[in-house]
């Protein structure tokens, strides 16, 4: 005679383990789905703040930062126009570098709201995004478009 419910244990315990290692799988998959990334529009208004933290950032505890570099030729030169234009050179070149199509560099204190370096047109802007440091006396202002 056969053992019959023997069979039909075995049979049961496959069945549950197959049964377990479906719905392992489909929470698995389930945890690992990739989430929505709501990232374009918070990535288009941290480029200004973080075009400004690579402008008023140290490389190491020698270097003077780009802002303070600036700063002291304004200084050093009495805010002349000559030292005015060799900023403005600068500034340019520097923004440029980032790739940065429509943008506008200012300092807003000593120089009352002069314009070091701008690209671009600001009519044709949808989102203007602005960040702001201080060196010293000078207030520098970037807006990115």
């Amino acid at each position: 005679m056969l053992d019959n419910k023997g069979s039909f244990y075995i049979i049961d315990a496959i069945l549950a383990i197959f049964l377990l290692l479906i719905v392992f799988l489909v929470v698995n998959a389930a945890i690992s789905m990739p989430t929505a990334d709501y990232s374009y529009q918070s990535k288009d208004i941290r480029t200004a703040q973080d075009v400004m933290e690579l402008l008023s950032g140290k490389i190491d505890f020698h270097d003077q930062s780009f802002l303070g570099k600036i700063s002291n030729i304004l200084e050093e030169d009495e805010n002349s126009k000559e030292s005015i234009r060799e900023v403005s050179e600068i500034s340019k070149s520097k923004l440029d570098s980032y790739n940065l199509k429509n943008y506008q560099f200012r300092e807003n204190n000593v120089l009352k709201g002069k314009v070091l370096a701008s690209n671009g047109d600001y009519s044709k802007a949808d989102n203007v995004n602005v960040a702001a440091r201080t060196y010293g006396e000078y207030s520098y202002t970037l807006s990115i478009g």
